[in-house]
């Protein structure tokens, strides 16, 4: 905290223990102010001027630094000025009064949160920019809600101190004047429970809707505003267009399908998208025949005898296009249609909210309208600008799985997953891998130790692994592809045959006309959603990597059903993404499993946290299986099981998060994974024995001293009745 802080802190502390000190909580009674009425009276009588202006700034400071004693000074407001000037002083004073809590909440704490919680108060913020002021008048027309503690949590907030001000001062009339007018019936009050029956505070409740109803007013003037100089058509093609076949678009066409909605699916390429055809499943089908390669090359792990690999890779390539093949049927235009789902092969844009012009493959254009359309055209691999790059002909993820030869030398260029399954999938196939990152550890969204074994897997694997490497400049060199990499104040030369480029990835919003419709993409083509996956318009939504922010086809798919459901259902109940338990997993071998917060993630938050680690090398199975390596870390509140992130590094990762994954989701602590059975062996076991371990680290010491002692204390009776049986004998 700063020095400016502090001098704050250390002011307000001296006022509030003169306050007490002075006797402010025996003055600001209503016994007090009944005792001194007259008296009081007759000096304001005579100085009238300076009794108001006292009475505002005392008032000012009571709640402002939210002192008890509001209460009774409204009362006195009514009681000495009339319903008229006390309303007018009143409604003043607590205005002021709780703006400045409002801004010393902000100026003590704000700051702190938003360095902590970054994400939180980010999606907090915009939820107080969008409708912040209908949720603060709500408050405020409900007295049941302490206003000192509206006026401290809204200062957290990103809202206007204008907007706070204006909104307080309406909002509070209503109760100010109740309180105001009870003054001026002083003597007929014998508590502050005499001010408010239970019948006015229910009528004060119903006072509170007045801003929902106000919310719903709003919101139509805002859907009038946003579409004004739009001609809604008079009846629509269809119920939802979907814009992209992949994961996200089919999704979204098959919830509109199964709940008999007429739904068209618009794709320019092959549904499936990515995943299917460049992505997971391809990936996937190489990284299993690296492995096998692997195996065979060190089945002395076995008892084996190792061979050396000898294999086509034109063979291996042509697997991997059999498994999309085999896989294609699931994601088939044909399925699809006998779901109900219209499938039309072509590209389309926007024309108005309602509608796209779409240009058919075969060369056809037609337009055609929705009541909603969702945009899922998923993302491409990102080009960085580096001088030469182009002229190497880069593979990426999109193009790689052309090849039918394989590069002898390659160069990748990207340490997060994409980059480094293949690496390590060429590696072991036989190629000479060389991995720029211009970083200074693998998988950076990881912690530490999870970056250092899988760079200790890879190097062991022979990859040449280049960290603190950013290339700068490609380049032909007596007929030689070469880069330039900036390390460390040096220039290193690396030379090789062919590059992929894995850097990340850029959202598909080329030709959609998104400029048609007032929508701005990020500089990673990323289009802005709100909560609900509505983009600008309250029919128009988007899903997938083109929305962000997760780039996985489960994130992919689980927004699909937010986007679809919506836009189907959204005029009568709106529901918000949730991605508080988002897993993810980076194929490598150790494989990566995470959900929730990392370590890293929890101290860059400040969230307390208790670390429970379990080795895998400890496991019966992973033993058998000579996979004994990795580890298990659970992050949990201290002293509790609640599960706040696991991370799993190791063989069959992904299948062992699902545990804790479901447990995160349905709020279940480490208590319940250990009190389940679970056969043996397998490595699913490993989770029951993680908790384990938070269970034995959480051991109730004091009892188990206690029956130490007792345990001890009925062996020695029992040995007593031993002895004495044993002489009786003889």
């Amino acid at each position: 905290m700063t020095s400016k802080k502090w001098i704050l802190v250390g002011l307000i502390v001296a006022v509030i223990i003169g306050f007490i000190a002075s006797g402010g909580n025996d003055l600001l009674t209503l016994q007090n102010l009944k005792d001194n009425q007259q008296l009081l009276e007759s000096w304001i009588g005579q100085n009238l001027v300076v009794a108001v202006l006292g009475f505002v700034a005392i008032y000012v400071v009571v709640t402002a630094l939210s002192l008890p004693g509001a209460t009774i000074m409204t009362l006195a407001g009514g009681a000495f000025f009339g319903n008229l000037y006390g309303l007018a002083a009143v409604s003043v004073a607590s205005t002021i009064g709780a703006s400045l809590a409002f801004l010393v909440a902000r100026f003590l704490m704000r700051d702190t949160l938003r360095r902590r919680y970054a994400e939180t108060v980010a999606k907090m913020d915009r939820g107080i920019e969008k409708d912040g002021a209908f949720y603060l008048a709500t408050l405020r027309l409900v007295p049941v809600f302490p206003f000192f503690l509206i006026n401290l949590a809204m200062g957290l907030t990103a809202m206007k101190l204008r907007t706070y001000a204006l909104v307080s001062w309406i909002a509070m009339l209503p109760g100010t004047f109740v309180y105001v007018n009870a003054g001026t019936q002083l003597g007929q009050i014998q508590s502050t429970g005499d001010i408010v029956s239970a019948d006015l505070l229910i009528s004060f409740a119903l006072l509170g809707l007045f801003p929902l109803i106000a919310k719903v007013v709003v919101g139509f003037i805002r859907r009038r505003r946003v579409y004004a100089g739009w001609q809604k058509p008079e009846s629509f093609d269809y119920n939802l267009l979907v814009i992209g076949g992949g994961s996200a678009g089919l999704v979204a066409a098959y919830i509109a399908a199964a709940v008999k909605a007429k739904v068209a699916l618009i794709e320019k390429h092959k549904l499936g998208g990515d995943c299917l055809n460049t992505g997971c499943i391809p990936s996937k089908a190489l990284i299993r025949s690296a492995k096998a390669a692997d195996t065979m090359r060190h089945a002395n792990r076995y008892g084996l005898e190792s061979v050396p690999v000898k294999g086509s890779f034109k063979n291996i390539m042509n697997r991997v296009r059999d498994v999309i093949a085999k896989v294609e049927p699931h994601d088939s235009p044909e399925r699809y249609q006998k779901l109900g789902v219209d499938c039309i092969f072509g590209e389309a844009s926007f024309v108005s909210p309602w509608e796209l012009e779409v240009k058919h493959n075969d060369g056809r254009t037609e337009r055609l309208t929705a009541r909603s359309i969702v945009v899922a055209t998923g993302g491409k691999p990102a080009m960085p600008p580096i001088p030469g790059l182009q002229d190497m002909n880069p593979l990426s993820s999109d193009n790689l799985w052309e090849l039918d030869e394989q590069p002898e030398r390659l160069l990748v260029l990207g340490g997060g997953p994409i980059g480094s399954e293949l690496a390590q999938a060429f590696v072991r196939l036989g190629s000479k891998v060389i991995q720029v990152e211009m970083g200074d550890r693998l998988l950076a969204k990881e912690d530490d130790d999870v970056s250092a074994l899988v760079k200790k897997q890879f190097e062991a694997d022979g990859i040449d692994l280049r960290l603190n490497h950013a290339a700068a400049k490609f380049c032909m060199e007596d007929g030689e592809k070469v880069v330039y990499c900036d390390h460390k104040g040096e220039r290193a030369r690396i030379p090789f045959d062919q590059v992929l480029v894995a850097v990340g990835r850029a959202a598909n919003t080329a030709g959609l006309n998104l400029n048609r419709i007032g929508v701005e993409t990020r500089p990673n083509g990323t289009v802005p959603v709100d909560d609900d996956m509505s983009l600008r318009y309250p029919n128009v939504f988007a899903c997938g990597d083109v929305a962000g922010p997760y780039q996985f086809t489960h994130a992919a798919s689980h927004q699909a059903w937010y986007a679809a459901v919506n836009g189907l259902f959204g005029q009568f109940k709106r529901f918000n993404v949730d991605y508080r338990v988002m897993p993810w997993v980076t194929f490598t071998s150790p494989e990566v499993a995470r959900v929730g917060l990392s370590e890293a993630e929890a101290k860059e938050q400040g969230v307390a946290y208790e670390l429970t680690r379990y080795g895998l090398d400890d496991l019966d199975r992973a033993i058998a299986d000579s996979d004994n390596y990795g580890f298990i870390k659970v992050l949990t509140p201290p002293g509790k099981d609640k599960i706040l992130g696991a991370v799993v590094v190791g063989a069959h990762a992904a299948e062992i998060l699902a545990e804790f994954t479901l447990a995160m989701k349905h709020g279940l602590g480490l208590n319940k994974i250990l009190g389940t059975i679970h056969p043996y062996p397998t490595w699913n076991e490993s989770a029951k024995f993680a908790a384990g371990e938070w269970k034995r680290a959480h051991a109730p010491e004091g009892i188990l001293k206690l029956l130490e002692k007792l345990h001890g204390w009925r062996r020695g009776k029992n040995q007593r009745r031993s002895s004495a049986t044993t002489n009786v004998t003889h």
